[in-house]
């Protein structure tokens, strides 16, 4: 079920609304019933792969707690193996397969490994990576091992952000089960706001974006110049707007029954840094696989050459998660070549800034960051290798930018996705994106818009509502991160 769907929209008053109707002790029970909807609504049969890993890492919990030495590093590793086993084979099996068989053709061989027909559960990699932490933190000594099947089942498939995150941790989400919520109407109202808030930046901002991104990224050699370099702006937009404002939602709709989930993103685009951007961008997975990767390799308390193959193989690793495919494992690739060598550069870059303060300047580091970031967000895009080699190779065109008719013609390639009122309201809604932004660096913006006269919320309140309702394009755009 899509949050931006009319089935949602009938969906979450009436789950809200019986829970705060029913007692306390039957809540999980419509929580947990209400998530299996939410989530068989995409494709039923999946929801017994969710099971299945449930009851496993469920007793994993249970029996590692009560279990001495290496016994309970054996009953982390099933636990752990049965996750990346469902993971590997729905994932990651045909991208492995097949990959070997054209190294096995390439060397002469004819033999042909057999592929697996089967359709990738969505959200997979993100509730199994919740699952696993689940079983991490209980053997660290960090959770409790939950007793209450019902509640940790629901910890898995609470369906604010069951399918794309924030990807929780159990000492934040299990205490709130547990606890009993009450009405509020100022938490209400904050979490129908956030709703609102994501609402616009996926369907008035993302979704409209992603009329030019898809055309020229499905067929880029039909472009050079502008409409490419205008398509990859607009496509680290796209991709901050849908799944910023998918965890928005999230958050939004958890809040309005009392539960806070983690912010997962941190207005990424005015990083000065890649390493302040990945603080900043998808928090709850750079954070993930902080804690359960990073720091366990060694992280940067080892020799430095150590530091930067773990800094990268986790940058590796991270490609990976995203998809099973060679432009996810080069984006993931790029993102840890430009650590290491922030690393490696970190001070020389601190002595020439010393020397040159214009190279220190935060608009000049900002913009950088993000050129690096946009770049990057290419191989992410495009459908193959190939397609995001002609798109760098044509990003720039300096042949066409030269030629009068190239140039016009590249105008009209990128005019013609667009009515003049859709350019218009695109740019109305990328302004209030960017001043929302910036105001948030120096105040909460929620907060502020509380503390307004009554008229002046009302119309604030009123105008998003207009705006989604007028400028969403309602096609049933999923949301891009769905697929991972």
């Amino acid at each position: 079920m899509l949050f931006n769907s009319l089935q949602f929209l009938v969906f979450f008053p009436v789950v809200t609304a019986l829970f705060f109707v029913l007692p306390h002790r039957f809540r999980w029970v419509l929580l947990l019933g209400a998530s299996c909807v939410f989530y068989m609504a995409f494709v039923p049969a999946y929801i017994l792969i969710l099971l299945f890993t449930i009851v496993i890492d469920y007793a994993a919990g249970l029996l590692i707690e009560g279990a001495p030495g290496s016994r309970r590093r054996f009953y982390l590793a099933l636990s752990l193996l049965a996750n990346l086993g469902v993971l590997g084979v729905f994932k990651y099996y045909n991208f492995f397969v097949g990959n070997a068989s054209a190294l096995l053709h390439w060397g002469g061989s004819t033999a042909a490994l057999p592929l697996l027909r089967l359709m990738l559960p969505i959200g997979l990699s993100f509730h199994t990576f919740q699952a696993m932490s689940y079983t991490i933190e209980v053997y660290r000594g960090h959770q409790k091992a939950e007793r209450h099947f019902g509640i940790y089942a629901l910890y898995v498939l609470f369906y604010p952000q069951l399918v794309a995150g924030p990807i929780e941790r159990p000492q934040n989400m299990l205490p709130q089960f547990h606890r009993q919520q009450y009405f509020d109407y100022n938490r209400v109202v904050s979490g129908l706001k956030l709703m609102a808030w994501g609402l616009f930046k996926k369907v008035v901002i993302a979704d409209r974006l992603a009329r030019l991104v898809n055309e020229v990224y499905d067929a880029p050699t039909h472009y050079r110049g502008l409409p490419l370099l205008v398509a990859t702006v607009f496509f680290s937009i796209q991709i901050y707007g849908d799944f910023s404002g998918y965890s928005d939602i999230a958050r939004g709709s958890a809040r309005v029954m009392g539960f806070e989930l983690m912010q997962n993103f941190d207005r990424p685009y005015f990083s000065r840094s890649l390493p302040e951007f990945w603080r900043r961008w998808h928090i709850s997975l750079s954070t993930w696989f902080r804690d359960y990767l990073y720091i366990p390799l060694g992280g940067s308390r080892v020799a430095l050459p150590r530091a930067c193959v773990n800094l990268f193989f986790v940058f590796l690793v991270s490609g990976l998660w995203h998809g099973a495919n060679w432009t996810f494992l080069i984006w993931g690739a790029l993102h840890g070549a430009y650590l290491v060598v922030g690393m490696l550069t970190r001070h020389g870059r601190q002595r020439v800034a010393a020397r040159l303060p214009l190279l220190g300047s935060p608009v000049l580091n900002v913009a950088l960051t993000y050129a690096l970031v946009a770049f990057a967000w290419i191989f992410f895009r495009a459908n193959s290798v190939p397609d995001a080699l002609y798109v760098i190779r044509h990003l720039f065109d300096a042949s066409a930018a030269l030629r009068e008719d190239t140039l016009f013609h590249g105008l009209a390639a990128v005019k013609v996705f667009y009515q003049r009122y859709e350019w218009l309201a695109l740019a109305g809604a990328l302004l209030v994106l960017a001043l929302v932004e910036t105001a948030q660096a120096r105040l909460a913006v929620g907060g502020w818009v509380a503390r307004q006269p009554t008229p002046v919320r009302w119309a604030l309140y009123y105008s998003i509502v207009l705006c989604i309702a007028v400028l969403g394009p309602f096609e049933r755009v999923q949301f891009i991160y769905f697929q991972f």
